[in-house]
């Protein structure tokens, strides 16, 4: 399949080199291809086109543009850029090259202006995946993989035991294909429950300053939550 990412970051390249590992053809998006990313302390990422050059090397299919290239390659369309900037870039990618296809939200909007740890830039009434499915009233829009770090979102095996993985839409054709193709069959996730639609995204990336807790408690990002009912 032709997927389109929205974003170039670490979490894009992680679901991306997962995605053409598996066979699919993968673009991966940023304002300027050629630019490698300074991380600061974590050093530099290499630029987008570097990163789909190495792929290639390895015989898979994959390339890097613009985020409307992105989202007119992409059958599916992934959102993987950083929450605060997700509009921006999804208006740069095009609302007709969006129209019609499932749109995986992924991202969530923090703000680190006031530091470490960051707050929510939308909560209680609102969110990133609302405010993303209003602006492009004809995507079908999907929030999920959000609440976990990104080599946990590709390899949820990695844990050890199964964990929850959560879908929210207004289209219940998208969350299903989200669900049986992206999730279960590509990622390998057992455990996907649907929490119901668009508004449900709030409580989702909500979980986000939680996480960022647990992440400094634990000393790990991989980690996830699992769902247990009574009988």
């Amino acid at each position: 399949m032709d997927i389109g990412i929205i974003g170039s970051g670490t979490v894009a390249r992680t679901l991306a080199a997962k995605l053409l590992e598996l066979g699919h053809s993968v673009m991966i998006s940023s304002r300027d291809t050629s630019l490698a990313k300074d991380l600061g302390r974590r050093g530099t990422l290499p630029s987008a086109d570097d990163f789909a050059a190495a792929q290639r090397e390895l015989g898979r299919e994959a390339a890097a543009g613009s985020f409307a290239d992105a989202a007119v390659h992409g059958e599916v369309v992934i959102n993987a850029t950083a929450g605060g900037h997700s509009l921006e870039a999804l208006e740069a990618a095009g609302a007709a090259n969006l129209a019609g296809k499932i749109l995986v939200d992924l991202a969530n909007a923090l703000d680190f202006s006031g530091g470490m740890p960051p707050t929510l830039l939308f909560c209680n009434t609102d969110s990133l995946a609302e405010r993303i499915q209003a602006a492009f009233p004809e995507a079908r829009v999907v929030k999920t993989l959000n609440t976990a770090n990104a080599v946990v979102m590709v390899d949820p095996a990695r844990l050890g035991e199964p964990t929850t993985m959560f879908v929210a839409g207004d289209d219940r054709e998208a969350k299903e294909w989200v669900r049986t193709e992206l999730l279960e069959s590509w990622f390998g996730w057992r455990q996907v429950l649907d929490v119901g639609d668009i508004t449900a995204a709030r409580g989702l990336e909500m979980w986000m300053p939680l996480w960022l807790r647990l992440m400094g408690a634990t000393g790990t990002p991989w980690f996830n939550l699992r769902i247990v009912t009574a009988s």
